[in-house]
């Protein structure tokens, strides 16, 4: 049985927030907690403060504020000398640089959070810390270094009744799942995560499996209008609570549904609208995959095989720069695709 769903990185006295409050009125409750905990030489409430406001940034895409506030945070937190609290700063340095394609300086802030964590007695800076270890791993595709840390993970949360990283767990498993083929039990991890979260009223968490979902339902069955039911249901809560990341990968998963459909005159409108969506919160990953589907959808429109040749090689530099491998084999089977060497 798992409870009500909860934000740990609204801390201090945000604590009241709810994990479903819009990211825009986390972002301005926060600043006015900040700066009140600032005046009041507070270090220790300015570093738990100052996570939700580094957070919100970042979900909402202002990439340089978020940088700048998870160090703040940080400073403070060791100032204070609150170990738990500078793991959570470093937890967010390190999921802000995954965001941003460096992924080596990711794996080296969240060890280093998953350490303080473990050290300061916060579990759940740690299990946090280590999920973002996981998932650094699933994104670049090393499914055989990190499947067995996201099983871990996953029984853990279910130990404690954790909903919100049950969630997480079941949806990055059933990614990897996807990913290699074993669709059906991609489809039934995601279906169990859509249900804990509505349970659990993790309105994040359940927009992000309806988009699982949705995805399993196009690739596996071929409904593209069932599909594209579930990616809107979805859009409705991102835009609701502001989540522009999760916004952005959804118009991507949509491009992917119409492609896959034959529809490539919307599929190039919607990949084109989550480029420039991922270019505005500066996410290359996102940027690269969304930039992958407007190629393909310009050459299945009938624009010259040198042009999509050149700019396939472009994405694959960009891709092995950041090291992810799995975006970089679809690279190579969208190379085969167009007949492309």
């Amino acid at each position: 049985m798992y409870g009500k769903a909860f934000a740990p990185e609204y801390q201090g006295s945000l604590t009241t927030l709810s994990v479903n409050s819009s990211l825009v009125d986390v972002l301005a409750a926060g600043t006015e907690q900040l700066r009140a905990a600032e005046r009041g030489g507070c270090p220790r409430e300015t570093a738990r403060v100052g996570l939700a406001v580094a957070e919100a940034n970042r979900r909402l895409g202002n990439v340089s504020d978020a940088d700048r506030e998870w160090k703040a945070s940080y400073r403070a937190a060791r100032t204070a000398g609150d170990t738990g609290a500078m793991a959570w700063a470093l937890w967010s340095g390190g999921t802000l640089a995954r965001q941003r394609g460096a992924l080596a300086l990711a794996w080296r802030l969240l060890g280093f959070a998953a350490e303080l964590g473990e050290q300061g007695g916060d579990i759940l800076a740690r299990g946090y810390s280590l999920a973002g270890l996981a998932e650094t791993g699933r994104i670049q595709g090393d499914y055989e270094a990190v499947g067995a840390l996201h099983e871990q993970l996953l029984a853990e949360a279910r130990e404690r009744g954790e909903a919100r990283h049950t969630v997480w767990a079941l949806e990055g498993i059933a990614q990897m799942h996807r990913n290699t083929g074993s669709y059906d039990t991609a489809y039934a991890m995601f279906e169990e995560s859509a249900a804990i979260a509505a349970q659990a009223e993790d309105r994040r968490g359940y927009a992000w499996a309806l988009r699982g979902l949705a995805d399993i339902v196009s690739v596996r069955d071929g409904d593209v209008d069932r599909a594209l039911d579930l990616l809107a249901e979805a859009e409705v809560t991102c835009r609701e609570m502001n989540l522009m990341s999760a916004l952005a990968y959804n118009h991507k998963m949509r491009g992917n549904v119409l492609y896959r459909a034959g529809r490539c005159e919307e599929a190039r409108d919607v990949y084109q609208q989550a480029l420039t969506e991922f270019r505005a919160m500066s996410e290359p990953r996102g940027e690269a995959l969304a930039r992958l589907g407007l190629v393909k959808s310009l050459a299945r429109l009938g624009r010259d095989r040198a042009h999509t040749a050149a700019d396939l090689a472009e994405l694959a530099g960009v891709l092995d720069r950041i090291g992810l491998r799995h975006a970089r084999r679809m690279v190579d089977r969208a190379r085969t695709e167009f007949g492309i060497a």
